[in-house]
């Protein structure tokens, strides 16, 4: 129905300032303040020259899109310490002349950098399910006549009329009607939002009930939608990949830097020129890059992410799970994650002389099944659970008006009629006229009920001619997950913190978290935001104190993440709303649970396909095994780069000559490095504590198991020079001999140290060994027959050399690593982090 028609805004009026602040300025601006500073007007709307005007200032009512070229962002992979050691490497193996050398390195580079070049797409691809979201029609007054427009041509000032069905299309201030909306995509909280005159609708939100006309008052990226999109697109979480890579890189380049400048001294105090120091300055280099280390994290993860889908868990990041490995603080959303998501009747206080299942009867008598309603479902339930109703058959139902905030239900008739109402107790108050002492004792009542955790509505009856009477008050809750307590329980057990966040009360906030074992420290989410408007290191130390967080809105989600990662942490974040896509984007570990919405699922790095916590418990056992293979990796990287070094250094030194060439170094990354890729199917036990990278006593673990090789290295060549003086001075097959030490060494190394205790305690997985013997058994068979670059040698000599090798790393070599990693690598127990009776957290590593 059209209105009208009136004065329409003179076109030469000048545009409105783009609105600033967000939807929280709007909140107490009353309809006809917010059209006078639009310059709209509410019977003819704006004039389509108007209408352009501001658009040329707002924008259209979306979110900017920002995109990086794809050449960028695969440039952007050659572009590093890792992708530096390489580039470096085969720039001198060309120059060298060592164009094969050049040419495989050259592919590992390549490999490396596709794979990084796969995870640049999710960020777009959350953005692009928000931006879609915004794209629907409405009815806009333009020019005194109300038309269909897309919403994205929306501006502010524009007049726009919602009911029923429809999905606000920006944020919205009320000037008539009334309607009842569903923010739980916004807030997380399922039950519905009354909204009248001079409300405020946001964008995103459904409607369920009712109808209004309303202004536009904000668009686009300055709606609370549009900034949770913004959100999503700024969330930036640690990539652990990147960064363990990166300590690995330094760590080996002081270990390279330190040998070379041992070989550049000498060579200074000799005369040498420089040009011979090129093949060492390049086998150190080459012995440095840990090339297969992203292509480890790589398979181990997806290995483990094909088990956790059996599991429940599909991992849409790859790293995830062994970020999952490292997280020491949980934030589970309460709606759907420790509740049931539904309403239900928690608890009945009768006013008169009722008895609470006659209370309850009454409530299900003016309520319907058929509206799906969840209020009417939860009277229904619980009224049936009680037995039959005796009223007379119903005359005539009255669903949910959001302008009485009531049901009521007509049944018999005259002296006979019986009428039956239930809703908001302050509306069912004004009907009963109830004031005074009655009135104060029963919102007494309702004050008790919420302050235990549920939502109060009341219940009243008219019989004939007498007045209405107020017969009791009804709790309605959503209710725990029967497993939520048990499953935060072993989440605290393995280490983990849970913390909740709401947009509930706080009342209902600190009764969920008590009920599942969480525990009752509730922050308000205004307090906190006060906090970050003081201080970030104040509002991390809140955020680490609490037990759980309430009335908190998108803004204050993703600030939490943020303050705990900066207090240290490693923090989980579940969810399933819109509400939750910043934070999901943000936290090292972003999982969306089984119901969750698209955009959330397109920020999160891990989909629960099964409904409660149990597949996150999951998620984090199978990281802490991932972590433990990756571990293995990177401390036989160490003990090998730390050989080759000072096997390299001393033989140039005493020899003037290398034992080994580059290739045999190139072709020791092939069939040493790429062949532990196979240790991500190797069998191995978690950590009972969250997981850390601590460099320093990996670094000494394997310098000292490094120091123990290169002895017994130079131990069995000279026992060889002993008992085979015609094949060591073959030049060609003692460098043979130097590959094979290396070699052997590197694969018993990676038996030795694949647990922190002794090898034969944890016996290595069927697939894991049989990718050894078949490499062992190869490599074998290729220096007994000789190959280019490398000569051959009898298998009467590889055999001992073989089996010696054997002795010392599974013997003493095993021994001392036992003994340094026993304490180093076993984190200590956290004393209880998710604790209600604890202090403050563990403030993380």
């Amino acid at each position: 129905m059209n209105p009208s028609p009136a004065r329409e805004p003179s076109p030469s009026a000048p545009s409105p300032p783009p609105s600033g602040g967000g939807a929280k300025e709007w909140t107490s601006v009353p309809f006809s303040e917010a059209l006078r500073r639009l310059r709209s007007d509410p019977e003819r709307g704006l004039a389509t020259e108007e209408v352009g005007r501001r658009r040329a200032v707002s924008g259209p009512n979306e979110v900017p899109e920002r995109t990086t070229p794809a050449v960028v962002r695969l440039a952007r992979q050659f572009w590093g310490p890792t992708a530096w050691m390489l580039e470096v490497t085969v720039a001198l193996s060309a120059a060298l002349g060592n164009y094969v050398d050049a040419a495989i390195i050259a592919f590992l580079l390549v490999f490396n950098a596709v794979l990084g070049f796969t995870q640049d797409w999710r960020a777009g691809k959350a953005l692009e399910l928000l931006r879609e979201h915004l794209q629907v029609g409405t009815r806009v007054l333009r020019d005194g006549t109300w038309t269909t427009r897309p919403a994205r041509e929306l501006v502010p000032g524009d007049v726009v009329r919602i009911r029923a069905g429809d999905v606000a299309p920006a944020d919205l201030k009320l000037g008539s009607g009334e309607v009842e909306m569903d923010e739980s995509a916004l807030t997380g909280e399922s039950a519905p939002v009354q909204k009248g005159t001079d409300g405020l609708v946001f964008s995103g939100s459904i409607t369920r009930r009712g109808e209004a006309t309303g202004v536009v008052v904000l668009t686009g990226a300055s709606t609370l939608f549009g900034r949770t999109t913004v959100l999503v697109r700024s969330a930036h979480p640690r990539s652990h990949v990147i960064e363990v890579t990166n300590q690995l890189v330094r760590w080996l380049l002081l270990l390279v830097a330190a040998f070379l400048a041992v070989g550049l001294a000498a060579a200074a105090l000799e005369g040498l020129a420089l040009v011979p120091l090129l093949p060492l300055a390049l086998l150190l280099l080459i012995s440095a890059i840990p090339v297969a280390l992203p292509a480890m994290f790589t398979v181990a993860t997806a290995l483990g992410a094909l088990e956790l889908a059996r599991r429940g868990v599909l991992v849409t990041r790859l790293n995830a799970s062994e970020d999952a490995a490292s997280m020491d603080l949980l934030l589970t959303d309460k709606t759907g994650t420790l509740t049931e998501n539904r309403a239900e009747v928690s608890e009945v206080l009768p006013t008169g002389s009722l008895s609470p299942e006659d209370v309850l009867r009454l409530g299900a008598a003016c309520s319907q099944e058929a509206d799906q309603d969840p209020l009417d479902l939860a009277f229904l339930q619980a009224a049936r659970d009680r037995g039959p109703s005796r009223l007379p058959p119903l005359k005539r139902f009255l669903p949910f008006d959001p302008s009485t905030r009531r049901t009521e239900a007509l049944f018999g008739e005259g002296d006979a009629e019986i009428r039956v109402t239930k809703g908001s107790p302050g509306a069912l108050e004004d009907l009963a006229g109830l004031g005074g002492e009655e009135r104060e004792g029963l919102e007494a009542q309702v004050r008790a009920l919420a302050e235990r955790g549920a939502r109060p509505l009341a219940v009243a009856r008219k019989l004939g001619p007498r007045p209405w009477e107020i017969v009791g008050l009804v709790g309605i809750r959503d209710p725990p997950r029967k497993d939520a307590g048990a499953l935060v329980s072993e989440l605290r057990e393995l280490g983990v913190g849970v913390r909740m966040i709401t947009g509930d009360s706080q009342a209902v906030a600190a009764e969920v978290a008590q009920s599942v074992g969480i525990g009752s420290r509730i922050v308000d989410g205004g307090s906190f935001r006060a906090s970050v408007a003081k201080d970030w290191a104040e509002a991390g130390i809140m955020a680490e104190g609490a037990d759980g967080f309430s009335r908190v809105y998108p803004e204050d989600k993703f600030g939490i993440v943020r303050a705990l990662q900066h207090r240290g942490h490693l923090v989980g974040m579940t969810g399933d709303g819109v509400n939750d896509a910043p934070a999901l984007a943000q936290a090292e570990v972003g999982i969306a649970v089984s119901t969750a919405t698209d955009v959330a699922k397109a920020s999160a790095s891990a989909v629960l396909t099964r409904p409660g916590l149990e597949p996150m418990v999951q998620m984090v056992r199978i990281g802490r095994q991932i972590h433990q293979r990756v571990v293995t990796w990177v401390l036989s990287k160490i003990v090998k780069t730390f050989q080759i070094a000072v096997f390299v250094v001393l033989a140039f030194l005493l020899f003037g000559t290398f034992v080994v060439t580059p290739f045999d170094v190139v072709l020791l990354l092939l069939s040493v490095d790429f062949v532990m890729l196979s240790l991500a199917t190797d069998r191995a036990s978690g950590s009972s504590a969250p997981t850390s990278w601590r460099m320093a006593p990996l670094l000494l673990t394997g310098m000292m198991v490094g120091v123990l090789a290169l002895g017994e290295s130079l131990l069995l060549l000279v026992l060889l020079r002993h008992l085979v003086p015609k094949l060591t001075s073959n030049a060609s097959e003692l460098d043979t001999l130097g590959f094979e030490l290396l070699f052997y060494f590197g694969i018993f190394t990676v038996l030795s140290v694949r647990s922190p205790g002794h090898f034969w305690r944890a016996p290595p997985g069927r697939d894991f060994l049989l990718v050894v013997l078949l490499d062992l058994a190869a490599l074998t068979g290729l220096v007994s027959v000789g190959i280019p670059y490398l000569s051959a040698v009898p298998l009467a000599v590889t055999l001992p050399l073989l089996l010696g090798i054997a002795l010392f790393s599974l013997g003493v070599n095993d021994a001392v690593k036992t003994l340094l990693l026993r304490h180093s690598l076993s984190p200590p127990r956290p004393s209880r982090v998710g604790a209600t009776s604890a202090g403050t957290p563990n403030a993380g590593r």
